[in-house]
Parts: C-alpha cells; structure tokens; sequence
C-alpha cells in the first residue's frame, strides 16, 4: 500500500511542485494544506516523494518552523514559475479565446458578392458583435485562391469554378438571370422571351473571361442563335447604367437587380441555369468563432446536419454546385478563370 502511494506522488510532479512552493511561501505545511485543500499528511507526503526522486533535502525543519536549504532555494526558484504558469493557464486560456472569439475577420470577395450580398451580413454581424473587426478583401480568381490556402482570409464568398480540390464551396443562395433593357425597347413589352430575341439587338455584357460571357455564350451556341456583343464592360452598375443609356441589352444575374434601376428586366428561359453564391474555404482550415458566426448569418443551418443535405458528413462539396438548372440539380458550364461575374 505504501508502494502504491509513492508511486502515485511521484506520477503528479506538478502536485509535489505545488505542495513544495506553497510550503516555501508560507513557511508552514499546515498553512500549505489549508491552501490547497488537503490534509496536512497528503502535503507532507508530496514533498517526501519529491525529495526521493531528487535525492535532495528541501527543508530544513527546526521544530514548527521550516526553512529552505541551499536545494530548496535553487528549486523553489526553478519551479514557482512553472507552478504559477499551470495555475494560471485557465485564465489565460480563457483571455486568449475571449481574444479569439472577438479576433479580427478577413473576408475575400468579388465585385457582386462585395455589392449585393455582404452590406446586410456585415450589418448584421457588426451589430451582433461590435467588438470583432472585419476586414474585407476585394479579390478574384487566381488571387483569392492564394489568399485562401495561404491562411491571409478565413474564407471567401461568392462562387467559382473548376475548384481545385484543396478549397471546399458550399452554395447558401441562388440567382436566376435575366434580360434588361431599356423601359422603352421593344422587348420590354414582352410578356415572355425567347432565345431568338436575344438575337434581335446587340448585348452588353461581362468580360469575355468571366462566367456570365462563357454562360451566355454556351447557352446561345448550343441552340445555335446568333448574337452580337456590342459592348463589354466591367461590373454589373456600370452595364445597367449602358443599357439604361441605350447602348444595347443585356444578361445580368438577378444578385444585381434592385428594382429601382431605370430598366425592364424580363425572365430569361430556363435553358439559362441559376447561378448560385455560398462560402469557400481552405480544406482542412479551422474556421474561428467569428468565422462561424458570419457564416451562420447567411444561413444559420451551415454547419449542422440539417444544412447539410448535398454534402457529406464532413461538409465537402459532393459535386460542382455553381450553376444549378431550375429543378434544382447540378449543372456543370465548363472551365474558366474563376471570375465571380
């Protein structure tokens, strides 16, 4: 039974330095015990199973009173501060995660996201949680890849695609895209459109390089209707503000349309997928609190398992979910740059 007590003390080191340097300090084993809640025999044989295993004296006893030797001073100031940092660690962990739970937030997004679906987030979020600062970083393509796998954003929103497999996606809205026009052309009085009327004047669109162009386009050469693109210009205002000028018509995805533009805006068939928008992240990153607290505003499901329908169990995108037709499947629309317009 004694056996089976040294070899208990000995297997709690940080006890016996705890036992020791409160012994130390107030220079009694009885005042030690009433600190650490223990019976004075339990103190007396932590410090008895530190000495064995040192072979050193750390006391010297002189009736009640008890001393340091020369050993006890050089591990009294070796072990106090090992002693003090455990005893603290609660409430320096509980600091830092305060810290950590109010850190600052990256977000990378492009141009629609930036515009249409992050002002009522942020509001959102900043209301909820005034002590996080946000930090939003306006990027695209091959530059928001880099941000996400070099940890320089906690995650990204908006959608891209051809992924490559060291990001996840995860869709949360979607979009249905539509034909604007001036209110006085003639396609405005239309109760319905067809693909052949976009071959009636010419378009305004996105860049080449970005999705909307390549959507436009393989949809239209697929049921081989003739287009023109008159005009391309950069970012959705700027070709509202063309076609409410009278430059030509365009397709824009509905994340832009406000309903107070100076525009008719017409469904477009559904040969046209919707478009949808959601979070990205590095696989394998741990996403902060008030990463998660973001997130959860845009859909307050995401990382549970009733949100988790179309994925797996570990929330890893089960297919290309950018472009989704109107009965709600997949839809994929080729390769590109990954650009979010």
């Amino acid at each position: 039974m004694a056996s089976n007590g040294r070899l208990y003390y000995r297997n709690n080191r940080i006890k016996q330095l705890r036992a020791f340097c409160y012994t130390a300090q107030s220079g009694s084993i009885s005042r030690a015990a009433e600190r650490l809640e223990l019976s004075q025999p339990s103190v007396s044989l932590q410090i008895q199973a530190l000495e064995r295993e040192m072979e050193i004296t750390l006391f010297e006893r002189r009736g009640p009173k008890i001393t340091l030797t020369p050993d006890g001073k050089t591990l009294y100031e070796l072990a106090l501060p090992l002693v003090e940092g455990i005893d603290a660690l609660p409430a320096r962990f509980a600091e830092r995660n305060e810290q950590m739970q109010s850190g600052r937030l990256d977000i990378a997004a492009g141009e629609s996201s930036t515009l249409y679906l992050i002002p009522d987030l942020l509001q959102q979020f900043m209301g909820l949680y005034p002590d996080s600062p946000v930090k939003l970083h306006n990027l695209i393509g091959a530059e928001m890849l880099h941000a996400l796998r070099h940890d320089e954003v906690d995650f990204a929103i908006g959608s891209m695609l051809d992924l490559p497999d060291d990001i996840n996606y995860r869709p949360v809205y979607s979009f249905a895209t539509s034909l604007i026009t001036p209110p006085d052309h003639p396609l405005a009085e239309r109760v319905a459109i067809t693909l052949d009327d976009l071959a009636s004047d010419a378009l305004i669109l996105p860049p080449r390089h970005l999705t909307t162009w390549r959507l436009v386009h393989m949809v239209l050469q697929q049921h081989d209707i003739p287009y023109q693109v008159r005009l391309e210009v950069g970012g959705w205002e700027i070709m509202k503000a063309y076609v409410e000028r009278g430059f030509g018509i365009g397709i824009a995805s509905n994340i832009c349309l406000t309903g107070r533009e100076r525009l008719a805006v017409k469904p477009l068939p559904d040969v046209f997928p919707r478009r949808t928008y959601g979070v990205m992240w590095r696989r394998g990153k741990y996403l902060s609190q008030p990463a998660r607290r973001f997130i959860e505003l845009m859909n307050p499901d995401f990382f549970s398992s009733s949100g988790d329908s179309q994925f797996d169990h570990n929330h890893e995108p089960s297919g290309n979910q950018v472009f989704v037709a109107a009965g709600g499947r997949p839809r994929n629309i080729g390769k590109s740059s990954g650009n979010e317009s």
